[in-house]
């Protein structure tokens, strides 16, 4: 597995994570999303040989605040440690950077998946957060 930048988008492949995923408010619009991952801080990839892996994208300002907005992996690599090496590469990267957020589902297993990559529920540190919808 390499984790590398994702340079080049390819709407077809991009729009196939997403949907295995089941994201199809994301796929609905491909060309916001595309418009989305060119405003992106970061997209990084992982790949098994020539072969997309997943994905993990961030925004922010890269100093210091960055949000983690998607880690999506094909369900075929799911449990293989290829969401564990995305994020580690990217948490290596802006390791400087005071705050670093995600939004999730509220699920166990989502929990269980982020607690084991070190991060805490915001209201573990004395915060709330708040969502426009």
């Amino acid at each position: 597995m390499e984790i590398r930048e994702y340079t080049d988008y390819n709407e077809s492949e991009i729009i196939r994570l997403y949907d295995s995923a089941g994201w199809t408010a994301y796929t609905a619009d491909p060309e916001k999303l595309r418009k989305g991952f060119e405003n992106s801080l970061t997209v990084l990839a992982a790949y098994d040989g020539d072969e997309l892996a997943g994905i993990i994208r961030a925004v922010g300002d890269g100093s210091t605040i960055v949000y983690i907005q998607d880690i999506l992996v094909f369900p075929g690599y799911r449990r293989k440690g290829v969401g564990r090496a995305l994020t580690d590469a990217l948490l290596e990267r802006y390791r400087g950077v005071r705050q670093i957020l995600l939004m999730t589902d509220d699920t166990p297993e989502t929990k269980a998946f982020y607690r084991a990559l070190g991060f805490r529920e915001i209201s573990e540190a004395g915060c709330c957060a708040f969502m426009k919808v």
